[in-house]
């Protein structure tokens, strides 16, 4: 079938348009979602803001504040609906809940994986008490437990989090791991550290130091 002269001139522009959406789409660099985050990511080094705080405010304030376990569990057992928990402990917001400085001795009865349970003279019974020994460390107490690191300082809740990962795992390598999980069960345990309150019936310590004893 032979064109006609609007015809060409028609078929002309949409072959124009195929070539220019053609180059731009070759002229365009694509960057991979995984690359942008990571780039948005470099400006921030969590690792040095934890080595920053570590050593000089972290371990000197949980050491100086941190009270016996048994005492401290006492003394939020006598609070009136937890209204006063900031005389003992800190938290990161009003909907979060509150962390505490401790010192606990006890004897070790189980192992299991990241945790050693202890029995802690003192601690009611129907209390656990878990020291987190790693690899694996959860929670964010040693971040909340001085009150001094502010969500504020931070651009967004995920830096906000690196920075509490990036605290313990300073505790795994500074505190843990010369720590032999295969001989603790029996053993004694002298612990340093702060856990999170979520429920009245745990107590799972991250430590700033620890001695075992055989």
């Amino acid at each position: 079938m032979k064109l006609t002269r609007p015809s060409r001139a028609v078929t002309i522009q949409i072959a124009i348009v195929v070539v220019v959406l053609v180059a731009a789409a070759l002229s365009t660099k694509r960057v991979d979602i995984d690359e942008a985050n990571a780039a948005a990511g470099d400006a921030f080094d969590p690792a040095a803001y934890a080595e920053s705080r570590y050593d000089s405010v972290i371990v000197p304030a949980v050491t100086e504040n941190a009270i016996e376990l048994s005492s401290l569990l006492a003394d939020l057992a006598d609070l009136a609906d937890g209204a006063d928990e900031a005389t003992l402990g800190n938290t990161p917001g009003t909907a979060s809940s509150f962390s505490f400085p401790v010192t606990a001795t006890g004897v070790v009865t189980e192992v299991d994986g990241s945790v050693a349970t202890i029995a802690v003279e003192g601690v009611p019974s129907d209390v656990t008490v878990l020291v987190q020994i790693g690899p694996a460390l959860n929670g964010t107490a040693l971040r909340d437990v001085t009150g001094t690191i502010s969500f504020d300082e931070f651009t967004n809740q995920l830096e906000y989090q690196r920075v509490g990962t990036a605290i313990n795992d300073i505790v795994r390598t500074d505190v843990l791991s010369a720590v032999d999980p295969t001989q603790l069960d029996g053993a004694t345990v002298d612990v340093v550290g702060a856990f999170t309150r979520v429920n009245p019936q745990l107590v799972s310590i991250v430590p700033i130091s620890m001695e075992v004893t055989p």
